[in-house]
């Protein structure tokens, strides 16, 4: 494993797919292990945190190269993550400022194996989000994950939707923010709510989530930083500067620094429900600070380097902007 394994905070279960980036970019092409639910799971284990993930693969090339990159950097599969007869492809396209436009090979379901939930106390987070939380037949298990996720177990959620394998913002809109409603903790883009409100400010589609249900709403808004939300306050992000390889990856890397520092706070996890049982007041509490901080400079050192390649513990800890 690249970091140490931190002791206490119990074990995060991520559910979603898993799939080969293939990035197209200057006449080259180049094959990633990626899928915004793995890339997350891979972030944690690499910034010390036990993590499962739950999702399909297949038995072929792409597969064995995704398991060996997950195993490489800490991440344990759910039993029935392997069986399916082809593993899932996104073939990502670089304008000339790294940013990516992406088309999908993509078939998802979650075996039943995967989706029962682990028993005992070694999990105590569940986070779930883009393709697999909206597209069939896989999505109703992954609903069914979440909403049968035990009360002491706290839930994020980042849509970071793909308009290409979706239906209309009206036909996703409910499904969206239904899982919204049932999370603590919801990471969303700037895009993502541009997509699902058109016309709408994303700042304010962003501040009425989180009055719906989670204790935290998270924008991010790429060079222009991220917008932290709470029921009685608000907290904005400098983006971390950086020479910017791509931005492959770089939502999931905030996601995955964000739970982390959360998780170390102890703001998230089993047992430790001070941010979803308790109201902030106007003032953030230090540890959602140091969580969101540690956020910004995990997709700074994403975009730093070629395709999604979270940062170690280390990595992080050494990083001068």
């Amino acid at each position: 494993m690249t970091g140490d394994t931190l002791p206490g905070p119990a074990e995060v279960l991520v559910v979603g797919e898993a799939l080969a980036d293939v990035v197209d970019s200057r006449g080259s092409r180049r094959v990633h292990p990626g899928g915004s639910p793995a890339n997350t799971a891979l972030g944690l284990a690499r910034l010390g945190h036990r993590v499962r993930l739950a999702t399909r693969l297949g038995e072929d090339e792409y597969g064995a190269v995704i398991r060996d990159h997950l195993a490489a950097g800490g991440v344990a599969l759910a039993p029935g993550s392997v069986g399916a007869w082809r593993t899932s492809s996104a073939t990502a396209v670089l304008d000339r400022e790294g940013r990516a436009t992406y088309t999908f090979d993509v078939h998802w379901d979650l075996c039943p194996r995967s989706a029962g939930l682990p028993a005992g106390r070694d999990f105590g987070h569940l986070h779930a989000g883009s393709v697999a939380a909206l597209l069939d037949p896989g999505a109703e298990r992954v609903l069914a994950m979440v909403r049968g996720a035990p009360p002491d177990v706290t839930v994020s959620y980042d849509p970071n939707l793909r308009p290409a394998l979706l239906g209309s913002p009206e036909e996703e809109r409910p499904r969206v923010e239904g899982l919204v409603a049932l999370s603590d903790v919801v990471k969303v883009s700037d895009e993502d709510l541009g997509w699902l409100y058109p016309g709408a400010d994303p700042l304010e589609a962003a501040a009425s989530w989180v009055r719906n249900g989670p204790s935290l709403v998270v924008l991010t808004r790429g060079a222009r930083g991220a917008r932290a939300f709470w029921r009685h306050g608000r907290l904005d992000v400098d983006a971390v500067p950086v020479e910017v390889a791509d931005t492959i990856g770089a939502g999931d890397a905030f996601m995955s620094g964000l739970v982390s520092g959360l998780l170390e706070g102890g703001l998230l996890g089993a047992g430790q429900l001070q941010l979803v049982r308790a109201t902030f007041g106007a003032q953030p509490a230090p540890a959602l600070v140091t969580a969101l901080e540690r956020a910004a400079r995990a997709a700074a050192l994403t975009c730093a380097r070629f395709g999604a390649d979270p940062p170690t513990r280390a990595e992080l800890a050494a990083f001068t902007p």
